[in-house]
């Protein structure tokens, strides 16, 4: 399996590791770095385009996957993934299209994985023309993703977790981020108490007028206080808090930190923190960063992943049982990048506009 881990890559993400989002790098004599691994998911495949990639931790290792075709939106797009043990990572399967009944065949669209506890590990993806007009669909696999089954979609109104990983509530619920497009841009959450047999949903958190979101990501703060950060079409990330684990929510205000119009995602570490994986522009998919806030308000600048031009986007990232990171993202929506930190040795710095 092709790797990127290589004395050369390691020591120029370890430049930038302590450095300032679009500042200049410390000297590498200011710590160890907290890169671990920085590897491709594969280097050849069967499709020309991916992208949306999302990854879990199952009791037989890691899981990654991602939607790939010809092109994004494109009939033959399908949901494909590559499982990870001691030899790297599995060639790419394809595990679901859209193909219908009658023939017609839909692209998929963002696939998201949760590895439930003490049950399957669960696919769900969008099906449909486009993000107006997609469906939801959920797979199981009893085997950490060796093998899946049937499709099955979602009750009307469900759309399950739409780009990001649902996170388990203390009662045992999963809450589900989503999102709709068909009516201006709206979040909102979804509730199952029961492995995505039955559901429930709150209002959307917005108009559609103030801001136009997508794709929240939650956050988990003392006191049973829940945050939400967001995609928007307003040039910042946009964040909304619940008071009472996530039954209600308060208004969308922006933050701070810039958004491209582009996909991001975060973590509750078990320390405490909050880490979140997004591009720190106005314009473009270049840099990918790294930030971490002790309270989810005051953010400060962790890793710089990706510096160069092209697209590094739409982030997935998780903490695993030995407290490591695992990201996830295209990388030039030619392959799908994985980066491993060490969240010990992350060193915060001031954050620069």
């Amino acid at each position: 399996m092709a790797t990127l881990h290589t004395t050369r890559t390691l020591r120029a993400l370890a430049l930038v590791v302590a450095g300032a989002i679009m500042g200049a790098a410390p000297a590498e004599s200011e710590g160890t770095s907290a890169l671990i691994k920085a590897e491709f998911v594969f280097t050849e495949a069967p499709f020309a385009s991916c992208h949306a990639s999302t990854i879990a931790e199952t009791p037989g290792g890691l899981v990654a996957a991602w939607f790939g075709g010809t092109d994004e939106g494109k009939p033959d797009v399908g949901i494909w993934v590559a499982r990870r043990d001691a030899q790297g990572w599995s060639r790419p399967v394809e595990v679901a299209e859209g193909r219908q009944e009658g023939g017609q065949r839909f692209p998929c669209w963002n696939p998201v994985l949760f590895q439930t506890e003490n049950g399957p590990l669960q696919l769900f993806y969008k099906v449909g023309p486009s993000p107006k007009a997609w469906w939801g669909l959920l797979m199981n696999s009893a085997d950490s993703g060796r093998s899946w089954s049937p499709p099955k979609r979602l009750p009307d109104g469900i759309l399950g977790p739409i780009k990001n990983k649902p996170v388990r509530l203390p009662d045992g619920a999963l809450l589900c981020p989503s999102s709709t497009e068909d009516d201006g841009w709206r979040v909102h959450l979804e509730r199952t108490t029961d492995a995505g047999a039955t559901w429930t949903k709150t209002a959307p958190a917005a108009d559609g007028t103030t801001f136009g979101v997508i794709q929240p990501s939650v956050l988990f703060h003392p006191g049973n206080r829940l945050q939400i950060l967001c995609r928007s079409q307003q040039g910042r990330i946009v964040e909304s808090w619940s008071e009472d684990g996530g039954a209600t929510w308060g208004p969308l205000t922006a933050t701070g930190l810039p958004n491209p119009n582009s996909g991001t995602d975060a973590v509750t570490l078990k320390d405490g923190r909050a880490l979140l994986v997004y591009n720190h522009t106005r314009r473009g998919r270049s840099p990918l960063n790294v930030a971490l806030s002790e309270d989810g308000k005051a953010w400060k600048a962790g890793p710089v992943l990706e510096t160069e031009p092209g697209e590094f986007s739409y982030p997935a990232v998780i903490q695993g049982a030995d407290d490591r990171v695992h990201v996830v993202y295209t990388w030039k929506r030619r392959r799908i990048k994985h980066v491993v930190l060490d969240p010990a040795k992350l060193v915060p710095c001031e954050l620069r506009e």
